[in-house]
């Protein structure tokens, strides 16, 4: 067996770690770009802290999810600015900007050099800039992945821009900053992750330090999501759902996804729905489909197994199978309030173009086992 696993140089994780960015600045340059949501004055004193510490700090919102135009004017900026070093507060459309305005200020071209899928899908050829990220949600684990995750409004799809390059210099992951998210962006993040530690431990790609923090991710999630959603001040469910992510993104940056992520691109570059809600809707259904599927024409039986482990770790049951794995995800999707994807506009006249962006989507090749034009179109149905 050979598997490689990689990380951000740099995780600290802990109540109040946000207190030690100063200091780990300092260490890396003087000219601070802040990339950060649409809420700047929550970061105020963060930025006088820095100052503090002579780190000139300059400022840019990204307001929704990372476009090829936003990044694009991210990047022209910092080069003007002259930074030397990147920071990322917010959630993973803000890390993943991040990551992208890192890499570009130090290789030579455009981000359309280095896209997937609709880019020449260049490689970086020098190292990032010192990069900090700093989530203040608990869902994507962008703060320990290699690659950021771009909409392309032109091509109407999401596509990634990887390399082990874009790695964060340092992660610093501090539960706290997570207390004042609302129950939706809860339920969606938190929806993603768990998605995230369910793909990679079935993944063609796992391995034995993925499965492990698999494991203990999902173990994590299903006792806190709901938790949480219900009270956003529960400090222990915080942790734990912070913990989750952070596993959930060094599980798939060194193991894969599968088709539920593969969708989720393909749908997430046509309609305004949440990532994560995107996520969990094709997820039980992209589980009976594989299921399904690798009994039909599989030859590897680990992968049902790994199924019925993962019942068995959701509902708390070790007398659980894959079928009550399914039921627990269903009746999570209904106890968060997640609408399904008819109401963000998903309509079957949009499957065929759905299911072709599907099959050509990265994380799609991770999948258990490849699934048909067909199976693709029965999960579309059942999560519109």
């Amino acid at each position: 067996m050979r598997f490689e696993f990689a990380s951000a140089s740099q995780i600290i994780f802990g109540a109040g770690t946000i207190k030690e960015l100063p200091n780990i600045c300092s260490q890396m340059g003087k000219n601070a770009f802040l990339i950060c949501g649409k809420e700047v004055s929550r970061f105020h004193k963060i930025i006088e802290r820095l100052n503090d510490h002579k780190i000139k700090t300059d400022i840019f919102s990204v307001l929704g999810e990372p476009t090829s135009e936003v990044v694009c004017a991210a990047t022209e900026k910092a080069r003007i600015l002259n930074c030397d070093m990147v920071i990322g507060i917010g959630g993973g459309s803000v890390i993943d900007t991040g990551k992208v305005v890192a890499a570009l200020l130090k290789n030579e071209g455009e981000l359309i050099d280095y896209l997937e899928v609709i880019g020449r899908s260049k490689s970086l050829k020098n190292p990032s800039a010192p990069y900090i990220a700093i989530p203040t949600t608990a869902g994507t684990g962008a703060e320990v992945t290699r690659n950021s995750v771009i909409t392309s409004i032109e091509h109407h799809v999401k596509v990634s821009m990887r390399s082990l390059f874009m790695l964060p210099k340092t992660a610093i992951i501090d539960p706290d900053l997570t207390v004042s998210m609302p129950p939706s962006l809860t339920a969606s993040t938190g929806l993603d992750a768990l998605t995230q530690l369910i793909e990679p431990y079935v993944s063609n790609m796992s391995n034995p330090l993925t499965d492990s923090l698999c494991r203990e991710g999902i173990i994590r999630g299903s006792r806190s999501l709901k938790a949480v959603y219900r009270d956003g001040t529960n400090i222990s469910g915080r942790e734990d759902m912070a913990i989750a992510s952070l596993f959930s993104g060094f599980a798939l940056a060194n193991a894969k996804l599968g088709a539920a992520h593969g969708l989720a691109a393909a749908i997430g570059g046509m309609l305004p729905a949440p990532h994560g809600i995107i996520c969990a809707r094709v997820l039980p259904h992209v589980m009976e489909a594989n299921v399904s599927a690798l009994c039909i024409r599989g030859n590897d039986s680990r992968f049902i197994s790994r199924y019925n482990e993962i019942a068995k770790i959701l509902t708390g049951n070790n007398n659980a199978n894959f079928n009550d794995g399914v039921k627990w995800i269903k009746e999570l999707c209904m106890d968060l309030d997640v609408a399904p994807l008819s109401q963000f506009g998903l309509v079957e006249k949009d499957f065929n173009v759905i299911i072709e962006k599907t099959q050509r989507a990265s994380s799609t090749k991770g999948n258990p086992i490849q699934l048909t034009d067909e199976e693709l179109y029965g999960i579309l149905a059942k999560a519109a």
